[in-house]
């Protein structure tokens, strides 16, 4: 009787969700690849271009993911690899959740010809390839990662503003925004304040799939031989296993496993965060 007088004067409180299961699978896989990247160096500590053994070496209780042709421990260098991978998925989606938050908010709060403009940019970003433009810029500039970065922060933000608009089209009809304008907020106050942290949650979901592509499109440029030659990434590693497949199976599984397993984590904590089930079916 009390939960039917609140809900009838709007003031029920929610109901919890119930984390789905791809929230719970991808948010574990997700620690547990962040924390190899982060402790990777003193798990397997070394330089990963030094020889460590012989070359071609199985793998074994001393190199559990064997050796290359040049006698460089696997697992130090998938480990490490891991840093990579995690330094250009995150800095990717962080620019891409701020800059889709900043033009998608704007646009939708503003309205009329802000709006149109801003959305209209955000098309010609979308229909970018952000793949061959990455190709071109690396080709034209050097295959160095701050290059990369940097080309696919600023091509990856369009989807993430049309949700934060769609969000904030939303968000800024409702009781409570109205209220504060009300009051005599500003409309930049209203929408930091009020509408932006109202649609964070599923801008932040497609954000965190920014990270897996970042690091799909990296991968994808070392693999071609156009990463960055100081670093040991995953793609630099299927690059050099390339000639030696049939010969070093291990050489391409390890680090195709563990692009495939961080792509997959990341997506399903992305999804698990896009929706949840409600606890009691409501």
């Amino acid at each position: 009787m009390a939960e039917r007088w609140l809900a009838v004067r709007g003031w029920a409180p929610r109901r919890r969700s119930a984390p789905s299961p791809s929230l719970l699978v991808g948010g574990a896989l997700t620690c547990g690849f962040v924390l190899l990247a982060l402790l990777g160096e003193s798990l397997a500590p070394g330089d990963p271009f030094a020889a460590a053994a012989t070359p071609f070496a199985p793998p074994s209780a001393a190199h559990p993911f064997g050796t290359d042709d040049l006698g460089r421990d696997l697992l130090r260098a998938v480990l490490q690899g891991a840093r990579v991978s995690l330094i250009v998925g995150l800095t990717v989606a962080a620019t891409s959740l701020t800059l889709g938050l900043l033009v998608g908010g704007v646009a939708g709060y503003l309205g009329g010809a802000a709006d149109d403009l801003l959305m209209r940019f955000t098309e010609l970003v979308l229909v970018l390839p952000r793949f061959f433009l990455a190709l071109v810029v690396v080709a034209l500039f050097g295959a160095n990662l701050a290059n990369l970065i940097v080309v696919l922060a600023l091509t990856s933000w369009g989807i993430v503003a049309r949700v934060a608009r769609a969000g904030v089209l939303a968000a800024k009809e409702q009781e409570y925004v109205l209220a504060a304008r009300a009051l005599g907020s500003a409309g930049p106050s209203v929408l930091w304040r009020h509408v932006l942290p109202n649609v964070l949650a599923p801008v932040a979901a497609y954000a965190a799939l920014q990270v897996g592509n970042a690091i799909l499109v990296e991968a994808s440029l070392s693999f071609l031989g156009f990463g960055d030659p100081n670093l040991v990434s995953w793609g630099y590693l299927l690059n050099n296993a390339q000639a030696f497949v049939r010969r070093a199976w291990w050489l391409s599984v390890f680090p195709g496993v563990a692009i495939v397993l961080a792509v997959v984590a990341i997506n399903l904590l992305a999804d698990g965060m896009r929706g949840r089930r409600p606890a009691n079916g409501g």
